[in-house]
C-alpha cells in the first residue's frame, strides 16, 4: 500500500456521509441478551440505552471488498493508511435526548482530523470522525446524540523477551464500586454479529497472534465502554447520562479477569475505569443529571 503522506492525509478532512436506519426491536433484545440482560424489560423501557446505538449503521460490505485483516478494505470513507493494526482509541459523546425504539434514524458524519504522529512505539496515525445521530430530520428536533470517535492506526506492539507485552500504566485505586467480570469469546463474536464487525482480532486467534501481535483475541473497544457504562448504571440507576467520554490504555483480552470501577468526584460527574489485574485498560468520564422525580431502572443490571 503506498504511504499516505501529511498532505495526503489532510485531502481527507470534510469529508461526509450520511446512513438511514431504524431502531429495529430484535438487535435491541439481542444485545440484552449478549449482556446477560431481560431483553423484554429492555424492550419495556420504549428507548435505546445509552451507547447502544453502535449496534446501528454499521456497513454493509461486501465480502470482495473486506481487506485481509477483515475489515472493509482501506480507502472508502476512511483514508488508506498503510499502518497494519487499526483500533478504536477513544471517544466523546454528549447525550442530548432519548432515541426511541423503532424510530427511523439518521447518521451524519464529517472527517474532522487525520493527523501523524511519533509515539513510544513508533509511528502513529490518529484519524477522528464526528457523528451527529438525529431521529426523523425533517421533525426539526435536532440531533439526539453527537459523538466524536478516534481512531488510530500503528505498527504492532513490541514484545520484551519473555513473550509478553511491557507493563502498562497502573489503574487507579480508590473506587466506589468493583464489578468483575471475565469476558469470553462467545461474548465476543455474538457483539462481532451484532455489530458486522469481522476485524480478525475478535475471532481468529492464530491472525490475532499471529499477524497483529496480541497474546489473545481482543475484546472490542466499544463492547468494553458498553460494560464499563452497564456497570456504572447499575450502581446509579436513578441518573440520567448526558455525556460520557472514554480512551483505551491497552487492550482487553478474552480470558482476563477485568473489574469495572467506578467514582463520584464532584457533583454531577463520575471517573470509570476498568482494571485488568492492577493494570489500566480504559478510562472514561460521566456528567450525569438528576431527574425531579427519579425512579429506579426498570430492569436490572448484572
Amino acid at each position: 500500500m503506498q504511504e499516505t503522506t501529511p498532505a495526503a492525509l489532510a485531502d481527507w478532512v470534510g469529508r461526509e456521509e450520511n446512513r438511514a436506519d431504524r431502531l429495529d426491536h430484535r438487535p435491541t433484545a439481542a444485545l440484552a441478551a449478549t449482556l446477560d440482560l431481560a431483553p423484554e424489560a429492555v424492550l419495556a423501557e420504549g428507548v435505546l440505552p445509552p451507547l447502544w446505538h453502535w449496534i446501528h449503521f454499521t456497513p454493509l460490505t461486501r465480502s470482495a471488498e473486506l481487506g485481509s485483516d477483515g475489515h472493509p478494505a482501506r480507502g472508502g470513507f476512511l483514508p488508506p493508511v498503510e499502518l497494519p493494526n487499526r483500533m478504536w482509541a477513544g471517544g466523546r459523546l454528549r447525550f442530548l435526548r432519548p432515541l426511541a425504539l423503532g424510530a427511523e434514524v439518521e447518521r451524519r458524519t464529517r472527517i474532522l482530523r487525520c493527523e501523524r504522529k511519533q509515539g513510544r512505539s513508533g509511528e502513529l496515525v490518529f484519524v477522528t470522525v464526528a457523528h451527529s445521530i438525529a431521529e426523523s430530520p425533517s421533525s426539526g428536533d435536532g440531533p439526539a446524540i453527537e459523538e466524536e470517535q478516534d481512531i488510530v492506526y500503528r505498527q504492532p506492539a513490541p514484545r520484551n523477551q519473555s513473550g509478553q507485552r511491557p507493563a502498562g500504566e497502573s489503574a487507579p485505586d480508590g473506587a466506589d464500586y468493583r464489578i468483575r467480570r471475565v469476558p469470553d469469546p462467545v461474548l465476543l463474536f455474538r457483539y462481532s454479529a451484532l455489530t458486522f464487525n469481522s476485524h480478525r482480532i475478535h475471532y481468529d486467534q492464530p491472525y490475532t497472534t499471529g499477524e497483529e501481535g496480541y497474546p489473545g483475541l481482543v475484546v472490542h473497544g466499544p463492547l468494553t465502554a458498553t460494560l464499563l457504562l452497564q456497570a456504572y448504571r447499575q450502581t446509579h440507576p436513578a441518573r440520567r447520562i448526558e455525556r460520557f467520554a472514554f480512551r483505551a490504555f491497552g487492550p482487553l483480552h478474552a480470558g482476563e479477569t477485568v473489574d469495572f470501577c467506578g467514582r463520584d468526584d464532584a457533583p454531577g460527574h463520575s471517573e470509570l475505569w476498568t482494571d485488568i489485574g492492577g493494570r489500566l485498560g480504559m478510562r472514561a468520564e460521566v456528567d450525569y443529571s438528576l431527574p425531579a422525580t427519579t425512579r429506579a431502572a426498570a430492569f436490572p443490571l448484572p
